[in-house]
C-alpha cells in the first residue's frame, strides 16, 4: 500500500536522513587501503548505537537472500553490484566500493548509498560512478508533483542509455517509511507519463546503478551478494527524497 506523509511526517522524517548521511561521510572517510569491510561495519553499528538508532539490515531476510543478512552495512567491492555482503577482506588500491546504509531513527527510515575509488581511479571507474550520480539528479529533479513515476524511471534510463551503459531492471528504488522497503517500486528505466501519480507527500528511495559491460547479475555463494555476470565493475547511488508541494526534497543529502 502507497501512504502520503503529511508535511510535519516528512519533518519528523529528517533526523533519520541526516543521520544516515554522516553516518555514509564518516565510512567514506575511513575507506582507505587496507581498511577491512569488518572494519567499516563495526564503524556503522557503533555510530547506531551511539545515535540510539536501529539497523535495517542486521534481521532483514527477504526472499531473495538466503538468510537474515546479518550485518548493518552493505559494502559491495568491484564486480559486486549490490547487496555486498561484508567479510574478510582488506581494500586494495583502485577498489570500487559502494557503500549503501539504512537506518531506523525516531521510527522514520532513510537510505542511501554512495560509490568511491579508493586509492588510485581508473578514468573507466569515475566515469560509471558519475553516471550513476547524474541519473540520480536527473530522477530527483523528475520528481515533481503532478508527474507520474514514469517520469523519474525514464529520466533514470536515459542518462544511462546516453553513456552506453546497460540498464537492469530487477532492482530499482523503493517506498520508504516505518520500513525500509514499500511501495512503490521506482524502475531505473521506464516511459514518462507512465505510473503511479507523484504527489506531495510520497516518500522513496532512487537508486540507479549500473555495471561496466552487461546488465546480467548472479547471486554470490554467500547468499546476498549480487555480481555483474561478466566480472565488470559496478556502482551505485541512492538518495531518499520526498516529494513536496514545492518539488523533491533530498532528506539524506550529504
Amino acid at each position: 500500500m502507497i501512504e502520503l506523509r503529511t508535511p510535519a511526517e516528512i519533518d519528523e522524517m529528517r533526523p533519520a536522513g541526516r543521520f544516515v548521511a554522516s553516518v555514509l561521510e564518516e565510512l567514506v572517510a575511513a575507506s582507505a587501503v587496507g581498511v577491512n569491510l569488518l572494519k567499516l561495519d563495526s564503524i556503522a553499528q557503533s555510530l547506531i548505537q551511539k545515535a540510539g538508532a536501529e539497523s535495517c539490515y542486521v534481521d532483514y531476510h527477504p526472499s531473495f537472500g538466503a538468510m537474515p543478512f546479518g550485518k548493518v552495512l552493505c559494502t559491495s567491492v568491484n564486480d559486486a553490484a549490490l547487496h555486498g555482503l561484508p567479510f574478510d577482506y582488506r581494500l586494495a588500491d583502485g577498489d570500487v566500493v559502494s557503500l549503501d546504509f539504512a537506518a531506523s531513527l525516531g521510527g522514520w527510515v532513510a537510505d542511501s548509498a554512495v560509490t568511491i575509488v579508493v586509492g588510485s581511479a581508473r578514468d573507466e571507474d569515475l566515469r560509471l560512478i558519475e553516471t550513476t550520480e547524474r541519473a540520480l539528479a536527473a530522477g530527483i529533479a523528475a520528481a515533481q508533483p503532478g508527474g507520474r513515476m514514469g517520469d523519474v524511471s525514464a529520466a533514470i534510463g536515459a542518462v544511462c542509455r546516453a553513456a552506453g551503459f546497460g540498464v537492469n531492471t530487477d532492482f530499482g528504488g523503493h517506498g520508504v517509511g516505518h520500513t525500509m522497503h514499500g511501495d512503490p517500486h521506482v524502475p531505473n528505466d521506464g516511459r514518462p507519463g507512465r505510473g503511479i501519480p507523484l504527489r506531495a507527500g510520497l516518500v522513496f528511495a532512487i537508486e540507479p546503478w549500473l555495471m561496466q559491460s552487461t546488465d546480467r547479475i548472479f547471486t554470490d555463494p554467500d547468499g546476498w551478494t549480487l555480481r555483474s555476470l561478466d566480472g565488470s565493475r559496478a556502482a551505485h547511488s541512492e538518495h531518499t527524497i520526498a516529494i513536496t508541494e514545492e518539488g523533491p526534497l533530498v532528506l539524506t543529502a550529504r
